[in-house]
């Protein structure tokens, strides 16, 4: 059988690849059923995007690479197609973008897209061989337990990385990156909660507050979530991106919050009422009780000095904590790392050393932020080769 292009892997950039890649392309994926990460992303509602997408939100051994990319498909033009899909959306906090519906919805948009752009879907097909020829590529697919031997011109690496391995994740185009000699940068999970194994935190599991996160690196605010193995939420997720094993992380329990003057004050007026008291109403009591016993959270407002509510303070914005690893890939929302984007033009996302091939999505060197970014490069990239190689017949 022969087919202009196959593209590898039926996750959101796959799709949108065959949407844009023009007739006679083969969809393959070895899974029951096509984007399986859009249908349980945004708590089943798909944060499909965000209005703030842009170059300085995604990781990258080369931070320009995606500028090409997402300047030519943007998060409007993704909305431009949700829109005309008839989805209805919402936007939640720091410009993310959800269905108000279902993500089965968006499935059903980019199903509707590649029927019409004439693609095939191929499901529970697992790539078995595959070489290079003088006119493009020859691989072997078992579907079903049925052999295909199939050439193309034209082959697409949108197998995504290895994050959640339970649903199918593995390392393949990574395989065959190396199989073509293109490098590959070390891969690690990211958007991933960081794990403390002594149990520390047991007592706070399900406690929630907004919270600055901070390394070396950078810092972000949003919600820290306590649990039995450690810290989640997404203000650890976003910083575990930029995290390394044996760094400290800072926790600012107080951001924002002019918590020394608030003190102050209360000692002149409420100064019989404990320390912990006092902070319970601006954080977690459970929380509260937890930092008791180092803080000395029993000891009465109007005992303490300038100097005392000073190093309290700075205690509480400055919580200084090693986690010893995170959870892993098993619950990993991306990869960090992958096809060196040295080894791909940033305008067709297509090998530089082996015409033909080409790479997108979560495969690629590029990461982005929590909060719809990693489904934007998912949408510009895939736009970018699909419309390359179609533009290339």
């Amino acid at each position: 059988m022969e087919f202009e292009t196959v593209i590898l892997g039926a996750g959101a950039a796959g799709l949108m690849c065959a949407a844009h890649a023009g007739p006679n392309v083969l969809l393959v994926d070895h899974a029951r059923a096509p984007g399986e990460k859009i249908r349980i992303s945004g708590g089943g509602r798909c944060n499909f995007t965000n209005l703030h997408a842009g170059p300085e939100n995604f990781l990258s051994d080369n931070p320009h690479f995606a500028k090409s990319a997402l300047a030519r498909y943007t998060q409007w033009d993704f909305l431009d197609l949700v829109q005309r899909h008839d989805i209805a959306w919402h936007e939640k906090t720091l410009g993310q973008l959800f269905c108000d519906g279902s993500a089965r919805q968006i499935i059903a948009m980019l199903l509707a897209e590649i029927e019409r752009s004439g693609a095939t879907l191929w499901l529970q097909t697992t790539l078995r061989q595959l070489r290079k020829t003088e006119t493009g590529f020859a691989m072997s697919l078992d579907r079903e337990g049925i052999r295909h031997d199939i050439r193309c011109r034209t082959i697409v690496l949108a197998t995504g990385g290895r994050s959640i391995p339970k649903m199918g994740a593995t390392g393949l185009a990574y395989d065959i990156a190396a199989q073509f000699d293109l490098p590959v940068t070390a891969t690690r999970p990211a958007l991933v909660p960081l794990t403390f194994p002594d149990g520390r935190f047991a007592d706070l599991s399900g406690v929630s507050l907004p919270a600055r996160l901070s390394n070396h690196r950078t810092s972000f605010d949003e919600a820290l979530l306590f649990t039995h193995r450690g810290l989640s939420g997404p203000a650890i997720l976003q910083l575990s991106s930029y995290w390394r094993e044996g760094e400290d992380i800072i926790v600012n329990l107080v951001p924002d919050l002019p918590l020394l003057d608030i003190l102050r004050r209360q000692r002149q007026t409420e100064g019989r009422r404990q320390l912990g008291t006092e902070l319970s109403r601006h954080i977690p009591a459970r929380l509260v009780q937890h930092l008791s016993s180092r803080l000395n959270l029993s000891e009465r407002l109007a005992d303490q000095s300038d100097k005392a509510l000073e190093t309290l303070v700075a205690a509480l914005a400055g919580w200084r904590l090693t986690p010893a690893g995170s959870e892993g890939y098993r619950t990993a929302e991306v990869t960090l790392g992958g096809i060196d984007t040295a080894a791909l033009s940033s305008k067709t996302l297509q090998a530089r050393t082996v015409p033909g091939l080409y790479a997108i999505g979560e495969a690629v060197d590029v990461t982005g932020w929590l909060g719809g970014y990693n489904f934007q490069w998912a949408w510009s990239s895939g736009h970018a080769a699909g419309t390359a190689i179609a533009a290339s017949r």
